[in-house]
């Protein structure tokens, strides 16, 4: 079912002078574009808004993946401390890459992602999120992609910073260098937290992604039995042949129940699950983002007391005579130095309390969004697996007379 995504959740006229603000992005209609190793998937993206920055209350544009992971990785550089919603990962399988389920799974996701974005209260404000939903011709966002290319840096893997700092953990514990860490009971309790929730997600959606096996494999199970059921029905000319013809036509009947069940298990149970598995690994990524950014507060804080024991010295080894100019250049280079490197440091103090301010109310929210999303998945997959219990209840019980009457009692 379409859900409409809107900020205020209103359903007035994008025309009505008294609608509330909204936002609301649909990513459609995929098709595959090119041949062989140059192939892709385009989607058709609309944007509805009343918001007075866009163009105008409807907006079409089409995109591909690479279009999707520009706009992440800009939003990644300049909203430090948000956590900015993860993408689906990118296929290296051909004969997967363009698998009718893959490329909806995908679709799916991509949308998720932009929705996320956009009804972000910062993140729907993103001057790049506006060119993404409103640039005309696709030549404008590979003009942009080519244009960032070592401009901006571009991980493979978002978790790549996180590796950084765990190459420094190794540092220190050859002693190569002194732990700079954070200590704060709270942000310590957050980072167990999240690391702890990485790994129930990651065992939760693999155990849902063996119930989908296990629905599809009982699926093509009883699709077999029933073609037995049914061939051998027709060696029999009496109410026995016709009992087994329709416990075949019941059996394929289930079948194709059993194969639709565990597509719905997959989009609505699986997907959202292993979507969360991606959230939290961006979540460590502003962790570690967190971590650099007091690492950097915390030296060049260092480097500015050096700097100013060094200038003290300077000035108390001053001569009114000898090296005078000397002495005067040198104080004058110190200071300086100082003054840029205090500067630094006050900068560096404002990102560090910027990214540890938005990260606490970021979680905040974090932790409302799962809520409603893992109730949402999971009454979805509570209210499917009681609908398949009561076909397959029905399917049998419906043939139960017809085989008790081939019976001897």
């Amino acid at each position: 079912m379409e859900q409409q995504r809107s900020i205020s959740g209103s359903s007035q006229s994008p025309r009505s002078p008294s609608s509330q603000p909204y936002l609301s992005v649909s990513v459609t209609d995929p098709v595959k574009l090119g041949n062989g190793v140059q192939a892709y998937i385009s989607y058709r993206v609309i944007t509805k808004t009343n918001f007075p920055e866009y163009q105008g209350p409807e907006k079409i544009v089409i995109r591909r993946y690479n279009d999707f992971v520009w706009l992440q990785d800009r939003l990644f550089e300049k909203y430090k401390g948000i956590f900015i919603p993860p993408l689906p990962e990118k296929s290296t399988v051909e004969k997967f890459r363009f698998s009718a389920e893959f490329i909806e799974m995908r679709r799916q996701a991509l949308d998720v992602f932009v929705n996320r974005i956009a009804s972000h209260h910062e993140l729907q404000q993103s001057e790049d999120l506006r060119t993404f939903l409103q640039a005309d011709e696709e030549v404008t966002m590979e003009r942009l992609r080519f244009h960032e290319t070592g401009i901006f840096k571009k991980p493979a893997d978002w978790m790549q910073i996180f590796k950084d700092v765990q190459s420094k953990v190794s540092d220190v514990v050859l002693g190569k260098e002194k732990p700079v860490e954070e200590s704060n009971p709270e942000y310590e309790k957050l980072k167990h937290y999240i690391f702890e929730l990485e790994n129930h997600l990651a065992e939760a959606q693999k155990h849902a992604y063996r119930l989908v096996k296990r629905h599809r494999e009982l699926g093509q199970s009883l699709a077999d039995f029933g073609k037995a059921a049914k061939l051998l029905g027709a060696c029999e000319g009496n109410a026995l042949g016709k009992a087994f013809t329709e416990l075949g036509a019941k059996s394929e009947t289930l079948s194709i129940k059993l194969q639709k069940e565990a597509q719905q298990l997959l989009m609505n149970f699986e997907e959202p699950l292993k979507d969360y598995v991606r959230a939290v690994q961006s979540i460590k990524a502003t962790i570690a983002e967190r971590a650099n950014a007091f690492r950097q507060q915390c030296e060049l804080a260092e480097t500015i007391k050096l700097k100013e024991i060094n200038l003290d010295k300077l000035m108390l080894t001053r001569s009114d005579r000898v090296g005078e100019a000397e002495h005067e250049y040198k104080e004058a280079s110190q200071l300086m130095q100082s003054y840029m490197l205090k500067a630094e440091g006050e900068e560096a103090t404002r990102r560090f309390e910027t990214i540890a301010r938005l990260m606490s109310e970021e979680i905040v929210r974090f932790q409302e969004q799962k809520t409603t999303d893992m109730g949402v998945a999971f009454h979805e997959f509570a209210k499917g697996q009681a609908r398949l219990a009561n076909s397959i209840a029905d399917a049998w019980r419906s043939l139960l007379p017809k085989l008790e009457s081939c019976s001897p009692v």
